[in-house]
């Protein structure tokens, strides 16, 4: 019974990736594109704040 267990799980393994589509639509890269704009939009913010808080630091130790 194990062995029909081990085939079935292979089989069904086999046919999900087999059903994976490896073409992109255009809806789908305009999705990622717009997820790595939100990314290097955030980054750069995170990048701002750092620069400021760095900046209120010093100038807190030289009063």
């Amino acid at each position: 019974m194990t062995k029909l267990t081990l085939i079935f799980s292979i089989m069904l393994s086999v046919f999900a990736l087999a059903a994976c589509d490896i073409n992109e639509g255009p809806a789908e890269e305009l999705g990622e594109s717009v997820d790595q704009t939100a990314d290097k939009i955030g980054n750069s913010v995170e990048d701002a704040c750092e620069e400021v808080k760095e900046g209120v630091q010093a100038k807190d130790t030289n009063c």
